[in-house]
């Protein structure tokens, strides 16, 4: 009977260290499983959050610098200027100087109507002119100047020679004066367009500051060096 409790009990023991033995491989087995790599510690999602928020950082940054540079507006100054010279206030449009346009519309509507009005003026008193100082009667534009009560024989001829002669030189050099100012207005809305554009990011610091002192200057009439006051400009 003892012999037989005494085997049951090694048998026991036996079935124990086998049930342990298990556990510690399927212990084992799980920890190196995927499924648990998966399941186990929400510190590694953190850290992998973590590292692609950090390379999302690192990749929109570029991508974001070259999309400003992209959308940032780069005139070419030779299209500006061609644009210009085919039709004034074409180049500012281009430019995207949208004030401009009426200052430029403005000069050659302006210019226009004073080189139209001289000119017609000019023409009427050219005409007078030559009809007063061909000696025909039958020419006498000049008249029109006076209202039909006026009569000719009335008049100062002389006097008004002069007149008619002095008014169409008057006329003539304005409508010059005229035609001259739109050229010189063509030529500058041209070379505007052309600057502007080749301009168009040119960094204007508002760091601008002077500094002064007093200063020690080199005298050519004196071996002594002559005091002053220097001033320089910081940008």
């Amino acid at each position: 009977m003892t012999r037989v409790a005494h085997i049951f009990h090694i048998s026991v023991r036996a079935m124990a260290m086998m049930l342990m033995c298990a556990m510690s491989v399927l212990a084992a087995a799980a920890q190196d499983s995927p499924m648990s790599a998966n399941m186990v510690a929400p510190r590694d999602t953190v850290i992998l959050s973590d590292s692609t928020a950090t390379l999302t950082g690192t990749l929109t940054e570029p991508s974001k610098t070259a999309l400003d540079a992209k959308l940032r507006f780069n005139p070419d100054p030779m299209r500006a200027m061609w644009l210009s010279a085919l039709c004034p206030g074409l180049g500012q449009i281009y430019n995207r100087r949208y004030w401009k346009l009426p200052i430029v519309i403005g000069a050659f509507v302006g210019l226009t109507y004073g080189t139209t009005w001289n000119n017609r003026m000019l023409t009427d008193y050219s005409k007078a002119y030559r009809d007063i100082s061909d000696k025909d009667p039958n020419t006498r534009s000049y008249m029109d100047f006076y209202p039909p009560t006026v009569k000719e024989s009335d008049l100062d001829k002389s006097w008004l020679t002069n007149t008619l002669k002095n008014r169409r030189d008057y006329y003539r050099r304005y409508r010059d004066i005229c035609i001259i100012a739109m050229a010189a207005v063509y030529l500058i809305n041209v070379v505007d367009a052309y600057v502007d554009a080749s301009m168009m990011h040119f960094d204007v610091t508002p760091d601008l500051s002077m500094r002064w002192g007093p200063t020690v200057l080199e005298s050519h009439n004196s071996k002594l060096p002559a005091v002053g006051l220097g001033c320089s400009l910081d940008f």
